[in-house]
């Protein structure tokens, strides 16, 4: 595969790995970006010296290119830059926040700058602001999603429509037949994260890694609308935010019930009862723990093999 992503990374597949809170360690994306594809390190769930470290032996395990992704929502935000520049980190990936703050701060330094968005308006607001691609994560996603609950199949032929930029899908992508379908759709590499949850690499617990393979068809919801929407693997926390929210507890009430490091506790500590549990739709998908560089191996054999079969075949439809 030679097309726009892989050119602009300089890898070999257009498949991006996810830049999840407490999941995407350096191990992971290390061996993504082994493995063919872009890995990245989630720095949302990490203080700046876990950070450098997680670059720093990123750096050690692969060769190949690698970024990070940086939400813009957290106040250490300056501090997680500097260490980019100060690493030689040449990918970033911003999300949760206005991509102009960042975007000419970052590519003035030879920084290639990925933005992520829901929807084609903020698409347009991230080539504005002059990002070389754009992520458009569908409503199937998991983590933090849009509140406009747009499905992967119709978010990317709108952005589509609207810019000339590289666009990455996410939300609902764990096979070659979903990337091969995305791409139809317009888009020129594909971003996964629940997928690589699951993987041997990964940084999340096995408890939580076993809930994600447990997972089917609507065991995962948007909640926490009131603050940031987030889909969640359904579990006892889970089940006492929706009882809130449908009791009309205000704003401040479902804050205070989410507390503080419930992220961790579910995702990274494996608590299922108390802990947020991020997945996608996708999960209901997953049924084995496996190697990442299986993974994409799997992959890029179904998508070739899945191109293969649409091309021979005669479709009538009347």
């Amino acid at each position: 595969m030679n097309n726009r992503i892989c050119r602009l990374f300089n890898i070999k597949y257009p498949i991006i790995q996810g830049g999840m809170i407490w999941c995407s360690g350096w191990e992971l994306a290390a061996a993504v970006s082994n493995a063919g594809g872009l890995g990245l390190i989630g720095a949302g769930s990490m203080y700046p010296n876990v950070f450098r470290e997680h670059v720093q032996k990123a750096k050690k395990a692969t060769n190949k290119p690698f970024g990070v992704n940086i939400p813009l929502l957290y106040p250490n935000t300056e501090e997680l830059m500097a260490i980019v520049l100060e690493e030689g980190v040449k990918i970033v990936f911003t999300s949760a926040g206005n991509p102009k703050t960042w975007t000419a701060y970052l590519k003035e330094r030879g920084i290639t700058v990925v933005h992520v968005v829901s929807n084609s308006k903020f698409a347009l607001k991230s080539e504005e602001a002059g990002v070389d691609a754009v992520v458009i994560e569908g409503f199937e996603a998991g983590g933090h999603n849009g509140r406009e609950e747009t499905s992967t199949m119709v978010a990317v032929p709108a952005v589509r429509k609207v810019t000339i930029l590289p666009i990455i899908a996410a939300g609902g992508i764990a096979t070659g037949k979903a990337m091969l379908s995305a791409m139809m759709l317009g888009a020129d590499g594909v971003q996964m994260g629940t997928r690589f949850i699951a993987s041997k690499e990964s940084s999340a617990h096995e408890n939580f890694k076993e809930e994600v393979l447990k997972a089917k068809e609507g065991d995962t919801q948007l909640s926490l609308k009131q603050l940031v929407p987030v889909r969640l693997i359904k579990n006892d926390f889970f089940n006492r935010v929706t009882k809130a929210e449908l009791e009309g507890q205000t704003k401040e009430e479902i804050a205070e019930l989410l507390g503080k490091g419930r992220a961790k506790k579910g995702m990274f500590e494996g608590d299922l009862i108390e802990g947020e549990l991020e997945a996608g739709q996708v999960s209901a998908l997953i049924d084995k723990v496996d190697s990442v560089e299986h993974i994409i191996a799997d992959i890029v054999l179904e998508y070739k093999v899945a191109r293969e079969q649409i091309a021979h075949v005669k479709f009538d439809i009347g």
